[in-house]
This record gives structure tokens, C-alpha cells and sequence, in this order.
């Protein structure tokens, strides 16, 4: 894209955005309130550091300090960044369906990522995280395509039919993979992944998350072109956008950080689908000036969830895709009633 074409759709999108009321209202960023929010945000990630079973503090050698950093250190920074990577996620997917029902975990996405999981374990079994993830990775990108493929050939009546068909075709690919890990005698490993948990998150298990890292980064510098897009094909074409190439490019990003989120961690079902939505509500959907509120709500999000798994039957653990996972539909149903009283459902 050559310069002077990225300055249109730079102004193309401040042009449209500053139509929306709340977006006037919050186009500054380095507010009081986003202060606030940092040091929420720092505070909760303390907190995740101290909270766990052995004393940090206590012991008179450096074994629990040892402690301290091959496990509370990683998990705080994998909460980080897959709570990051997945909030963003949900912003492009709901960008380029024009839906805010949709993210990886309402599209199939993660069910996918699971599949191409069980694919290189079957294939592969002395397959590395690395060699795991790459799995991960393909299948999210080919299943997203076959998402936005069926999207092509649906007629969408109402905005819930866009999810439906994410969560039908979730359904199927989730059933093959289960039959295919029962197969395998990979069933159990299959219930562990589907739960989402940072339990297994130590030193040598975690790094793979900094690759999410690129894609926050490549969203930021992009932000624009996404915002155009989410206007639909027409007019984003019409402002000289390629609008082929930047769903190409938003397809790739969430594929990424899914497979790479999901080979550590797991699905964390909703995470993509909650954010958004809360700081869209609040601040309009200016995507350049929302991403840093995206990111502090979903590292505080996926914060307190895991907290709350650690925390409600210590000495043991809840899975923080079972605590996401009513939050989340909790937040969904919300998110329906409202549209309903909208009448936003039937477009």
C-alpha cells in the first residue's frame, strides 16, 4: 500500500468514526480513567503474582525464589498475553463479519486449532510444542476460511445467524476431533485442552506466547485498515482498500494467535466475544483508540477468571475456561437481549 493511499484510508476512517457520538466523546486516549486502568491492571498482575500455595517470601535459600520464577512469573506473563492476543482477536473478527457475536470461540476457530492438535499427535507423536502449534496454526486459518466461505453463500437475515453457523460448524469439527482422539486413545489429553488452563503454564512450556506479541504489534499498525474494512467490501473498495488482502491478513492473525494460544493454554471460550463489546459500549468503535482499552480489559478479564479458578477450591484449581465460560455466556445473553431491545437481531 503506497503512502498516500494509507493516509486516505487513514482519514477515511477518522472521516466515518467521528460520526459516532461516543467515539467524539473518548477520541483522546491518555485520559485519568486509562491511568486508572493501568494500575488496575498492574495491581491484578501482582496479585497473580503472590496468590499460589508455597510461600513466596518464605524459606531461608533462593529455592522458593527458583520457585517463584519458573512458575508465578510465566503464568502472569502468558495471562498477559494470551488474554491480549484473544481480546484482539475478537475486535478483527467482529470488524470483518460486521457482527459483535462473533470471535474464535463462535466461529469454530478453536475447534479447529483443536483438531490440527490431535492431527500432529496422531501424525506425529514425538511431535515438539513447536511442531504442535504449526498444526494449530494451519487448521485455524483453513478453518477460518471455511468459516467466511459458508458466510459467502448464506443469506444473513438476522445477526445471529453469523455465530450460529460459526458454532454449527465449530460442533461438527469439535465431534471429529473427539472421535479422532478417542481413536487415538488421546481423549483425555483432548477434555484437558478443551478446559483452558494455566495450570500446565511453567518456564519451558510458556514462549510460544510471545509470538502473539508480533500480531499485537502488526494490529496496531494496521488498526485503519481494519476499521475500513468493517464498513463493509463496497466501501472499503471504493476508498482504494484491498479488501481481499486485509481479510486475508486479519484471517492469518487470528489464526495465529488462536493456534498459538490454544497449543499452550487452551480454548478460552468468550474472552473475544466479552472485551470488545464492554469497551465498545463505552467508547464507540474507533479500533485505533479502543486497542490499548482491549488489551488492559482482557489481561484484567482473563485475570480474575484464572484468580477466581485458583482462589474458589484452593488448595486446588478451577480451569479458567470453565469460569470464562459463564462469564461469557452470561455477557452473550446480555448482549442479545440488548440487541433485542434494539431491534438490532432482524437487519
Amino acid at each position: 500500500m503506497t503512502t498516500t493511499l494509507r493516509q486516505d484510508v487513514s482519514q477515511t476512517s477518522r472521516d466515518i468514526l467521528v460520526e459516532d457520538p461516543r467515539t467524539r466523546r473518548h477520541r483522546r486516549l491518555w485520559t485519568p480513567a486509562f491511568l486508572v486502568a493501568i494500575l488496575v491492571t498492574l495491581g491484578l498482575l501482582v496479585v497473580s503474582l503472590l496468590t499460589g500455595q508455597f510461600d513466596v517470601f518464605g524459606g531461608e535459600d533462593w529455592e522458593n525464589f527458583w520457585m517463584f520464577s519458573i512458575t508465578r512469573v510465566p503464568r502472569t506473563v502468558a495471562l498477559v498475553l494470551a488474554g491480549a492476543a484473544m481480546a484482539m482477536c475478537g475486535v478483527i473478527m467482529q470488524l470483518l463479519t460486521q457482527n459483535r457475536f462473533v470471535e474464535p470461540s463462535t466461529m469454530g476457530t478453536t475447534e479447529w486449532a483443536g483438531l490440527g492438535l490431535i492431527l500432529v499427535m496422531w501424525l506425529v507423536p514425538s511431535a515438539t510444542l513447536f511442531e504442535r502449534m504449526v498444526g494449530a496454526v494451519i487448521m485455524s486459518f483453513v478453518g477460518t476460511m471455511v468459516f467466511f466461505a459458508f458466510l459467502r453463500r448464506v443469506s444473513l437475515k438476522s445477526s445471529l445467524i453469523v455465530p450460529i453457523i460459526g458454532i454449527m460448524l465449530g460442533a461438527v469439527v469439535s465431534s471429529a476431533t473427539t472421535y479422532l482422539a478417542l481413536m487415538t486413545d488421546r481423549l483425555q489429553t483432548l477434555g484437558i485442552w478443551f478446559q483452558g488452563s494455566f495450570t500446565g503454564v511453567i518456564q519451558g512450556r510458556y514462549e510460544l506466547l510471545w509470538i502473539v506479541l508480533g500480531v499485537t504489534v502488526l494490529v496496531f499498525i494496521v488498526a485503519d485498515q481494519f476499521t475500513v474494512a468493517g464498513l463493509g467490501r463496497d466501501m472499503a473498495t471504493n476508498v482504494g482498500l484491498n479488501y481481499a488482502f486485509v481479510l486475508f491478513m486479519g484471517t492469518a492473525m487470528v489464526a495465529v494467535a488462536t493456534g498459538v494460544t490454544a497449543t499452550v493454554v487452551g480454548a478460552l471460550p468468550f474472552l473475544g466475544l466479552v472485551v470488545p463489546n464492554i469497551v465498545a459500549l463505552f467508547r464507540g468503535d474507533d479500533l485505533r483508540t479502543n486497542l490499548p482499552w482491549v488489551v488492559l480489559v482482557g489481561i484484567c478479564t482473563v485475570t480474575i477468571c484464572d484468580l477466581i479458578g485458583r482462589l474458589i477450591i484452593a488448595p486446588f484449581e478451577i480451569p479458567v475456561g470453565m469460569v470464562l465460560g459463564l462469564v461469557g455466556g452470561v455477557v452473550f445473553l446480555g448482549l442479545l437481549l440488548r440487541q433485542r431491545r434494539k431491534g438490532g437481531l432482524v437487519s
